[in-house]
């Protein structure tokens, strides 16, 4: 589908040259030699040379350095700078922020070009003009609060709507008291304090009878609570939120209600075998506050969720969300389906999309052995290579996985593992051919058997190695494969892991090291099995409640003492070592 857009255009005049007015003379000539429609923003900082930058750069406006009474000048010129350490100037949507020292003092300031432009909206226009609650999704600096404003402009003038602009840092309707004629006819309510926020759009609602209500970035789960309470009076709601995509709305527990939340629930048995699914799944827990999610890829191209619910669903069920793009080629609006991501996200703990898949648990792990007879850790890559494709990986690992997992027992009591199975709650079963299993468990002493890894080698099928047949060793190492935590909520469990992957993910990729959140040792010792897997060193930090897990990179020297939390699962390890298929 196509359709032909409007030509941009800036709201005349975008008054740029009132934000060179505020600068010290000796910059002025100098910003003023530069093209206007390149200019994002000017930085001067306390005692280094003052820069302009550019959409293709920066540019030195001059040799010598800041000084404080130059930084003075400008905030004697433009608005009182508020607790957000934000000011502006007025009439204008430029917007000025300071950097203060400890003491309070201004010792930096960002001056960027704010500019209203028409036709911005122009591949949103038809939703904008349905009624529905549109969320907007992207990167900072991707146009998200440029085409809010365009958005309060159609309404007002174009549809003939009642508009309100909450407007918390004056991005949205510029400064001082008469809003910017960028927002058009619609009306704008400044915010005292930037926690009152969620207080003004209820304000809002309340006092003056809008149809249409426009707010930038919701941050808070007080602001997320009144953006559905709007949403329920039937008023349309359009605004912005932290995040890029909708995957990463979904993960965030504060903002996550915009879309409908999230909670995990546990099925029964036969609706587990109706769905084809294990019996701990992750649902929609409402109905979405936002009818549509719209991610802004580029100021020229957006991906589109029309049914937020649809998309939710899918993306909790590990399917692609969908979704629809809509790009600016040559003047002209094209809308296809949305390319899919490379892989769905599995719904319980499993790496996003745009990460690579996790490897094998570590009781997957194949260890190599040196002649000093210590385990060496395999590297990560002939993890991966344990199976064939990336969807025959995630199938043998019981931890992530949907559906029931099989285990096939040699030389241990299957009557016994069949008990262990019910006594921990996790959704498997005891097979009797090793060829269909997911995963095998056997004695430490029959580990090395010819046949058994012959078998397991040519079905690709992982071999987990216990060191007696009792129901404690079975408990201990099945609860590693399956990352379970007793006693914690199936929640915080999740929480836990899905912070330890995106970190891990972080380490491999920048070779840094990752600080977690301060977790209760039983959610801490999860986070380490986890690290594990990929073969990284974790340590704790900090005493209770603070105490939180620290992930190091490949060959990092990590000069911290052993963890107490940690040591019998240490010990457990080095006399129960996986063994290779």
């Amino acid at each position: 589908m196509k359709g032909v857009m409007s030509p941009r255009a800036t709201v005349p005049p975008d008054d740029f040259l009132l934000l060179v007015g505020v600068l010290p003379e000796a910059l002025q000539d100098a910003v003023r030699e530069l093209p206007p429609g390149e200019v994002l923003e000017v930085v001067m900082d306390l005692g280094r040379p003052p820069e302009a930058r550019l959409i293709g750069g920066v540019a030195r406006l001059s040799e010598a350095p800041v000084s404080r009474k130059e930084l003075e000048q400008v905030i004697a010129q433009v608005g009182s700078v508020g607790e957000d350490n934000r000011a502006g100037i007025e009439r204008t949507l430029h917007r000025v922020s300071a950097i203060r020292n400890r003491r309070g003092k201004v010792v930096g300031l960002t001056l960027r070009v704010g500019r209203a432009i028409f036709g911005t909206i122009d591949m949103l226009k038809d939703l904008i003009a349905s009624g529905q609650n549109i969320l907007l999704l992207g990167r900072p600096g991707v146009g998200k609060t440029t085409k809010l404003r365009e958005v309060a402009r159609v309404l007002a003038d174009d549809l003939g709507k009642r508009v309100m602009v909450v407007d918390t840092s004056n991005e949205i309707g510029g400064d001082g008291d008469i809003p910017h004629p960028g927002i058009g006819g619609a009306r704008r309510m400044q915010v005292s304090r930037p926690d009152r926020q969620h207080d003004v759009m209820i304000e809002a609602v309340e006092n003056h009878m809008p149809e249409a209500i426009i707010v930038d970035e919701i941050g808070t789960s007080a602001e997320a609570a009144a953006a559905r309470t709007i949403a329920e009076r039937g008023v349309q709601l359009v605004a912005t939120a932290h995040g890029n995509t909708l995957e990463n709305l979904v993960l965030n527990p504060t903002l996550s209600d915009l879309v409908g939340g999230v909670h995990t629930v546990t099925l029964s048995d036969e609706e587990a075998r109706r769905r084809h699914t294990q019996k701990t799944i992750t649902e929609r827990k409402g109905p979405p506050t936002f009818d549509v999610v719209v991610e802004m890829v580029s100021r020229d191209e957006v991906r589109v969720h029309r049914d937020t619910a649809e998309s939710v669903d899918r993306l909790l069920a590990g399917e692609v969300p969908g979704g629809e793009q809509r790009q600016l080629v040559a003047g002209r609006v094209e809308v296809k389906p949305a390319s899919p991501v490379d892989s769905p996200r599995p719904t319980r703990g499993a790496p996003s999309p745009a990460r690579p898949p996790l490897p094998p648990s570590r009781p997957l792990a194949a260890p190599s052995r040196l002649a000093s007879g210590k385990a060496r850790p395999a590297a990560p890559e002939s993890l991966a290579a344990e199976s064939s494709s990336r969807e025959e990986a995630e199938r043998r690992q019981p931890g992530l996985r949907q559906g029931t997992t099989r285990l096939y027992a040699h030389a241990v009591s299957r009557d016994l593992l069949e008990r262990v199975l019910r006594d921990i709650a996790v959704d498997a079963k005891v097979i009797g051919r090793l060829e269909s299993a997911d995963l095998i468990l056997t004695l430490r002493s029959r580990a090395n058997d010819p046949k058994l890894r012959k078998l397991a080698g040519k079905a690709g099928v992982p071999v987990l190695a216990i060191k007696r047949n009792s129901a404690s060793e079975m408990r201990r190492v099945l609860r590693d494969a399956f990352l379970l935590a007793e006693g914690e909520n199936e929640e915080r469990v999740r929480e836990a892991v899905l912070e330890a992957e995106d970190a891990i993910q972080r380490v491999l990729r920048e070779s840094v090291e990752v600080p977690l959140t301060p977790r209760p040792p039983r959610l801490r010792k999860l986070q380490h099995r986890l690290v594990s897997r990929y073969h990284l060193e974790a340590v704790s930090h900090g005493s209770e409640p603070q105490r939180h897990l620290v992930i190091y990179p490949l060959g990092a020297l990590v000069d911290a003492p052993r963890e107490p939390e940690f040591e019998d699962e240490a010990d457990d390890e080095g006399a129960e070592q996986p063994v290779t298929n």
